[in-house]
């Protein structure tokens, strides 16, 4: 997928598209808040040169179609709020996860919601696949409630999973196939 096929997907509040270059100030200001950071499985990003470089680890992604990263902008601004991702694509098998980030800013306005529902629909219907998989720290209890509100179910306790910024981490593995997904 690149810049012409990776799909827009549109919702009633966002749209899901591709990420740029104008995105990268959005991009820093979502992924160098340590809270929003907290629960990944990598550290804040330190400066908008880091930023620059993600937004270009984004797209050649993409390219390769290792990982489909959207930008979630608003509609009526196009303002880049949050990102979600289908990635460790495994096609052959029809699995993929799942991933999530959204600016501070825009917590518990349901825009998380609203843009997974469209992405696990677009996994489904579109891409075909028959199970996705996400991976969560035990203590982000609002990443786990939007997860079992679409109908994940948990499936595992990963003990000692990652080690982020001298933090060992454990994780919750959550999985929703598409047989049993309940798109309303």
């Amino acid at each position: 997928m690149n810049q012409d096929t990776l799909p827009v997907i549109k919702t009633s509040r966002l749209v899901l598209r591709w990420t740029s270059e104008d995105d990268i100030d959005s991009i820093y200001e979502i992924f160098s808040d340590p809270q929003v950071m907290r629960y990944w499985s990598v550290t804040p990003l330190m400066n908008r040169e880091a930023a620059a470089e993600m937004q270009r680890e984004i797209a050649e992604g993409n390219l390769r179609e290792s990982a489909w990263k959207w930008g979630l902008a608003l509609n009526d601004s196009n303002k880049l709020i949050g990102t979600c991702t289908l990635f460790n694509l495994n096609l052959s098998n029809g699995r993929a996860e799942i991933g999530y980030a959204m600016g501070r800013p825009y917590w518990g306005n349901g825009y998380m919601n609203e843009a997974l529902k469209a992405l696990v629909k677009h996994a489904f219907d579109v891409v075909q696949l028959r199970r996705l998989e996400a991976d969560v720290d035990p203590r982000n209890t609002a990443s786990i409630r939007t997860l079992e509100r679409l109908g994940f179910q948990r499936e595992g306790y990963l003990r000692e999973r990652w080690h982020v910024g001298g933090e060992i981490q454990d994780a919750l593995f959550y999985g929703l196939l598409k047989r049993e997904w309940n798109q309303g």
